[in-house]
């Protein structure tokens, strides 16, 4: 991976936050701490558009099927 140097700027107390991790030993570095917080904020995102993607393929007439069947029994499902 090619790492590039980039200035930015950073609320006071996550800076602290920050400092904190390093000096606890979480981290090495400032940079790797903000690496690892772009990174995981990457992951999160792609893990919600995948489960946006995946949701959108649902077909709502069927799922509600599929809940009153298994629900069969139990209070009923209330309307939308």
């Amino acid at each position: 991976m090619v790492a590039r140097k980039v200035a930015v700027t950073i609320d006071a107390e996550l800076l602290e936050q920050v400092d904190r991790w390093v000096a606890t030993g979480e981290f090495p570095n400032r940079s790797r701490a903000v690496q690892a917080g772009l990174a995981r904020l990457h992951e999160d995102r792609a893990r919600r558009h995948s489960l946006l993607r995946e949701l959108a393929k649902l077909d709502p007439v069927e799922e509600r099927a599929l809940a009153e069947e298994w629900l069969a029994g139990e209070a009923p499902w209330p309307e939308y």
